[in-house]
């Protein structure tokens, strides 16, 4: 049923809208709750949310004070959404009052409680040569420059100078520098994850063409210590810090609007 947020129609699409978004979500998030547990659910926080949305936005735009200009210009192509968003934000922090930054107390709680949770994931230091497959080289040209890049390493010569004489990607000797499971593409990582320090694979296919790897060092997964850790903390306490002050704006929004039934 459609709905007045301040005089301000909102159509029951919109609400039907978010209960499909919510029902996907919540549906990832608990895959043993039951469907109807889920729509139940979905129905109740669409509903919120959106009155939540709309009643920010119209707060926000409400402020005559203007928006910097460099937020602006950094936003591109994103220039409204940029000027609603920081105007929400300069909002919540004007109704919760000065956000101070963690307290060093803070951060050292929240990494002796959470530290299971601050791993370093595995990683490796490949290089590599490339012959890409494009509108400009074709599947057999790649191949056989591939092959040919392949046998100058089997006669002797260094995959470094080789990866900088015949890779389409050259200098540095190729080398990709650090990287964990899930930066490269999928067929990446499964022949350099599976590779020892010093070791170079065979030629293999990717979506951009065909490859030689070799790994240089590797590093198992870890915990990551106090320091390491320390500005993921302090990120996370600060966005908490700031989801709290939107919430707050939230409440003092909702119990000043008027909302009703338009149908």
């Amino acid at each position: 049923m459609p709905l007045r947020v301040n005089n301000e129609l909102i159509e029951d699409e919109v609400i039907r809208e978010e209960i499909r978004t919510l029902r996907l979500r919540l549906a990832e998030a608990m895959p043993q709750e039951h469907p109807s547990a889920i729509e139940a659910r979905a129905k109740e926080w669409a509903r919120e949310n959106v009155i939540e949305r709309v009643l920010l936005r119209q707060a926000a735009l409400a402020d005559p004070e203007p928006v910097p200009a460099e937020v602006i210009e950094k936003a591109g192509g994103n220039a409204a959404e940029a000027d609603l968003q920081f105007r929400v934000e300069r909002l919540a922090i004007r109704h919760a009052g000065r956000i101070a930054p963690p307290r060093n107390k803070d951060v050292v709680d929240y990494y002796r409680h959470h530290r299971e949770t601050m791993a370093i994931p595995e990683a490796v230091r490949a290089a590599h040569i490339i012959k890409n497959v494009d509108e400009k080289t074709s599947e057999e040209r790649a191949l056989a420059a591939i092959r040919a890049a392949e046998e100058r390493i089997k006669s002797g010569e260094t995959f470094e100078a080789v990866a900088d004489e015949f890779s389409d990607c050259p200098g540095s000797g190729g080398d990709l520098g650090w990287f964990p499971r899930g930066q490269m593409v999928p067929e990446f990582d499964a022949v350099v994850f599976a590779l020892k320090p010093g070791e170079i694979s065979p030629v293999f296919r990717t979506a951009f063409g065909f490859h030689i790897a070799k790994v240089n060092a590797r590093a198992e997964e870890r915990m990551a210590t106090f320091d390491e850790a320390r500005p993921q903390i302090e990120r996370l306490l600060m966005t908490q810090k700031h989801q709290s002050a939107l919430e707050r704006l939230c409440d003092y929004l909702r119990a000043r609007a008027t909302v009703e039934e338009a149908g």
